[in-house]
């Protein structure tokens, strides 16, 4: 009896947590039996309205598999006269295409000649000074190449037409030279807003400097280095002259000539590649000129001093003739052989006043090559080490080394002839002085010998 009550006990706790319900601790046996029975009685309503629930969830769900297999069936029907439609339109429009290419025949080939003609010719605009006065030309026609070339669409005959008025827009701007607003950047950077002449398809010019294209835009900018000062010359009379014929340095390369002429080093540019050997040999050079100078106004002086004393017999001491003449003066009692020495040393002690310096300049005009010829030297032992670690690959390595040595070679003789020559003509004029200082005293000394007589 007392194991019954006790598996009572634990069947009626197992039922209460599985119907989730939390009674009271029962008292007595009776109190358990009744907590049983209602428990029992809740589990079997729960149990009914669950039933109730899934047998209406179950009716739904076949609703709708029924809805689904009946979509499914539609959509199969569709797809069936969709993929039959597709195989015909792939049947008619093979044929179509057939028939398209059977009328146009040579017609493919022209617009496919019109295609290249556009792509070239907005290759072309692209790097035209025409662009800038009329910009997105080169844009148009790209589009059309690409719209041409990208589907098989033909050009309309306004298409057609656009490039037939691009290339003879170029052809005709070509023979104009052009007056129009557009916007410069200066070499600072900074832009401005300039009136800007064009000449054909071939240079621009702004306030008489010359203007460049920048690549691939409409947009022009002035030169970093300009040419030379003759033909900025010729770029500010295009501007300022009103004339129907003006000098102009023209470019027929568009652009290419001037940007080598203009990489050119200048005068400045050349001397400073000769480094400390070519300022040598252009201060010695300027040492010989200023001393070149110096000498050719005394010695022009001193001959017209010397011009003027032969045409006086009263000896002056303002000039080298003076001097020697008044020797015969001093010593009037002597005889001939004394007074020959006398007057050869008067002769000689002008000497010195007359040639001085000539040797320097001599000197100068046999240095000045000799250090030409050290710079290149030196120049080109530079060049072969730099051949040395880089090798032969870069031609103008070797031609900027070499022309760079060359030019204290230049220097040297630049420096070397005028001196030599300055040397010639200045050393020719002391010894006609001194020619005509001996000539007086040889007549001088006559003169004597004939009264001792």
């Amino acid at each position: 009896m007392k194991g019954l009550q006790t598996l009572l006990i634990a069947f009626a706790v197992a039922m209460m947590s599985a119907a989730s319900a939390a009674p009271q601790e029962p008292v007595d046996l009776d109190e358990l039996l009744r907590q049983l029975q209602q428990g029992q009685f809740a589990q079997s309503e729960e149990n009914k309205e669950r039933e109730a629930r899934f047998r209406a969830e179950a009716d739904e769900q076949q609703r709708i598999l029924r809805e689904a297999i009946a979509e499914r069936d539609r959509l199969e029907q569709l797809s069936e006269r969709l993929e039959t439609r597709f195989e015909q339109n792939e049947v008619e429009l093979g044929n179509l295409t057939d028939a398209l290419t059977q009328r146009m025949g040579s017609l493919r080939e022209l617009f496919g000649v019109l295609q290249q003609v556009a792509g070239d010719t907005s290759g072309k605009l692209q790097n035209s000074y025409v662009s800038v006065e009329f910009p997105g030309r080169s844009e148009n026609l790209s589009e059309l190449a690409q719209k041409m070339g990208s589907s098989s669409k033909l050009a309309s005959i306004e298409e057609i037409e656009s490039v037939w008025f691009a290339l003879q827009q170029e052809m005709t701007e070509s023979g104009k030279v052009s007056e129009f607003n557009t916007q410069v950047t200066l070499a600072n950077g900074e832009k401005v807003e300039k009136e800007v002449v064009r000449i054909g398809t071939f240079n621009m010019v702004a306030d008489g400097r010359y203007l460049e294209l920048v690549p691939g835009t409409d947009t022009v900018a002035e030169l970093i280095r300009q040419p030379a000062s003759r033909f900025l010359d010729t770029a500010e009379a295009v501007q300022t002259e009103s004339a129907d014929m003006v000098k102009f340095g023209l470019d027929p390369t568009g652009g290419s000539i001037l940007g080598l002429l203009v990489q050119a080093p200048d005068l400045g540019e050349r001397v400073d590649q000769g480094g400390t050997v070519g300022y040598v040999i252009l201060a010695l050079g300027l040492i010989g000129l200023l001393i070149a100078l110096e000498r050719f106004v005394t010695l022009t002086l001193m001959g017209g001093k010397v011009r003027k004393q032969l045409k006086d017999t009263t000896a002056r001491d303002d000039n080298p003739l003076g001097r020697v003449m008044q020797v015969q003066d001093k010593y009037p009692q002597v005889d001939t052989e004394t007074l020959e020495l006398k007057l050869s040393e008067a002769i000689l002690r002008e000497v010195p006043k007359i040639t001085r310096n000539l040797t320097f300049i001599k000197i100068i005009s046999v240095v000045a090559p000799l250090l030409g010829l050290l710079g290149t030297v030196t120049g080109m032992i530079n060049t072969f080490q730099a051949i040395t670690l880089f090798g032969t690959g870069d031609p103008k390595l070797m031609a900027g080394g070499i022309s760079q040595a060359l030019v204290t070679t230049v220097l040297g003789l630049v420096v070397a002839i005028p001196m030599t020559l300055l040397f010639a003509t200045l050393n020719t004029r002391s010894k006609n002085i001194v020619h005509v200082l001996q000539e007086q005293a040889s007549g001088i000394i006559a003169e004597r010998s004939e009264r001792g007589h």
